[in-house]
């Protein structure tokens, strides 16, 4: 056996906060102190004295970097995608598509079927995909390609989730198109149902909740705002205990300001921090694709020919040094909606999230600027 610890680090808990102590790890998982002085075999030793141990984050939603996409449909792409994020600190990921027609949808269901059965320990753990259109509302389309929005439609779904060997894991809706509240109806018992590039209301979107949406798909991008009037489906999903909000905490989707009152409206239990990352995420300025559309991208800022705003080319590490460092939220708040909120979410937290014993030893080790010195995947 394998046999490592982390000593005299601040370590990340469940609950949210860091407590000084050490984690204990055999061969790719985490185990308690007792079980690891039971055990035999070889010993590594890293002294993280001053740092901060946090679990591997996992990032739900983003769609590409290094040149690579989701949409390309191809094991190459999905790997190129996965070892990026690794690097990065995400060890887990479920990309995102993009509004497609079934059969670019159906090839990269195939692809990802294929990528999860290669198991690549050098990439993130490929826990699935997240699927982004085509069920939803061309009025808030955003940077989706409104010539392939089509209605609910559970057969397909059926259809891409036998193609992907189960891997669909979040499927977004705007819960007013036609058959929108049968599909979440039908299908929130077995995925993630989100709610996304929507017009609804307030009453419309608590319907969709009661149903089984328990989701925002990149909160206050693609939907109503929220007014004193008209609070729409934010002021519904923060009415709702079991309703989540994606947040894209890059700088520019999102002001600071929000961001914070955000958290006070939602808690630290219910964000999922995404990155809502493109192809050019790790890559210089210049023209890029995102679904079959150009993208330029300069700076932190990547927007379609007519201006609109088309995902970010950052990383969910990034995003969480930018939620601390610039937007004053707190280190261990967003770790937690980093790491901990996005693995419920897609029901991998029993593997994922954290750094308890029992779960895969997925974890990265941050100075008090909050960059990475070590990233260890399943132990290694």
């Amino acid at each position: 056996m394998a046999l490592r610890k982390i000593i005299n680090g601040l370590v990340f808990q469940e609950d949210g906060s860091f407590t000084p102590e050490t984690v204990y790890i055999c061969d790719e998982k985490i185990i308690s102190e007792k079980d690891y002085r039971n055990a035999s075999g070889e010993e590594t030793v890293t002294d993280a004295a001053g740092r901060y141990v946090i679990p591997g984050l996992t990032d739900i939603h983003f769609h590409g970097c290094m040149g690579s996409d989701c949409c390309d449909g191809t094991v190459d792409a999905l790997q190129t995608i996965a070892r990026y994020q690794l690097s990065q600190g995400v060890t887990s990921i479920t990309p995102a598509t993009m509004t497609m027609p079934e059969d670019v949808l159906a090839q990269i269901c195939r692809a990802a079927k294929d990528f999860h059965d290669m198991a690549d320990l050098n990439a993130a753990d490929f826990c699935g995909l997240y699927m982004e259109g085509p069920f939803i509302n061309a009025s808030k389309k955003g940077a989706q390609n409104g010539k392939y929005i089509i209605a609910a439609d559970t057969d397909m779904l059926n259809r891409l989730q036998d193609l992907s060997g189960n891997m669909l894991r979040t499927v977004v809706i705007a819960p007013e198109t036609e058959g929108a509240m049968d599909f979440i109806r039908e299908n929130s018992s077995r995925v993630n149902i989100s709610i996304a590039h929507t017009a609804a209301d307030y009453d419309m979107a608590k319907e969709a909740i009661a149903c089984g949406a328990s989701q925002l798909t990149h909160t206050y991008n693609a939907m109503p705002p929220f007014s004193h009037r008209a609070p729409g489906p934010i002021g519904a999903a923060a009415d709702d205990e079991t309703c989540r909000a994606e947040l894209i905490c890059d700088g520019i989707h999102v002001h600071p300001a929000v961001v914070r009152t955000t958290f006070k409206m939602f808690g630290d239990d219910r964000i999922i921090l995404i990155s809502d990352s493109m192809r050019a995420a790790g890559l210089a300025d210049g023209h890029y694709d995102l679904g079959g559309q150009n993208v330029i991208v300069k700076g932190n800022l990547a927007v379609l020919e007519d201006g609109t705003i088309a995902g970010s080319v950052t990383n969910l590490m990034n995003c969480v040094r930018t939620a601390v460092q610039d937007m004053g939220i707190p280190l261990a708040s967003a770790v937690k909606c980093a790491a901990v909120n996005p693995a419920k979410a897609v029901g991998i937290y029993a593997d994922y999230g954290s750094l308890t014993p029992g779960k895969y030893a997925n974890i990265v080790i941050l100075n008090k600027n909050l960059d990475i010195e070590t990233v260890i995947h399943h132990g290694i």
